[in-house]
């Protein structure tokens, strides 16, 4: 029998591949005998946000496309023209990581689902993630009304939790020299291990990533 895993999601809202391999990380939400845990990085957040200009965007849109063709996954024309081609408008994951940090303390099984909303919200439909009233938006939709209040109110003690869990994903990727997102750290409660991205593109769905961290885990 397969010992139950803890996998640990390293991962940005605003980060194209973890878009990518949203639906193998919604699978092992719900898989038996693993517990998902997200850990938010904040790569797009803080420093790393950026402004979105000309040069930004056409780089964007063209590794878009490679994920495109990779996942299957959709990067419509409303996110080409409403969300890159904004000179408004930041590359800053900050707001997101906080709306997902507010779920975290509010309904913690639900964070994979409101991180996937996230994502559609910006890839698919065009709209505004790096805006409070637009997550607030998503949240309420999908009944998470606490979390929406949460960061309506942006307290000390929400602020307190992001920073902690930022500071967390930012020490495991340290720690197992991750050089990016999305990464995926395995702990069987023998040891704990990095399982490569990739698997997360070229596995077609949860059960071969765990069988996948099982035979990293018994090498």
């Amino acid at each position: 029998m397969t010992p139950p895993k803890t996998l640990t999601y390293l991962f940005d809202p605003l980060c194209g591949w973890c878009y990518g391999a949203s639906p193998v990380i919604a699978t092992l939400a719900d898989a038996q005998g693993v517990t998902l845990e997200m850990a938010p990085t904040g790569l797009f957040s803080g420093d790393g946000a950026r402004p979105m200009d000309d040069r930004f965007a056409a780089y964007a849109w063209s590794n878009d496309q490679r994920i495109a063709r990779l996942t299957g996954r959709h990067f419509t024309e409303l996110y080409r023209t409403r969300v890159l081609a904004d000179r408004r408008q930041m590359l800053d994951s900050g707001p997101a990581t906080l709306a997902l940090t507010a779920v975290s303390l509010s309904a913690p099984d639900r964070e994979a689902e409101a991180l996937s909303a996230i994502q559609a919200a910006r890839y698919v439909d065009g709209r505004d993630v790096t805006a409070l009233s637009t997550l607030t938006e998503v949240l309420t939709a999908l009944g998470l009304v606490e979390a929406a209040a949460l960061i309506a109110q942006a307290g000390a003690g929400l602020l307190a939790a992001n920073r902690s869990r930022m500071d967390r994903a930012r020490a495991l990727m340290t720690e197992f020299r991750a050089d990016g997102v999305p990464a995926l750290v395995v702990d069987d409660g023998a040891k704990r291990w990095m399982l490569h991205a990739s698997a997360l593109f070229a596995a077609p769905d949860a059960q071969a990533v765990q069988l996948g961290a099982a035979r990293l885990g018994a090498a």
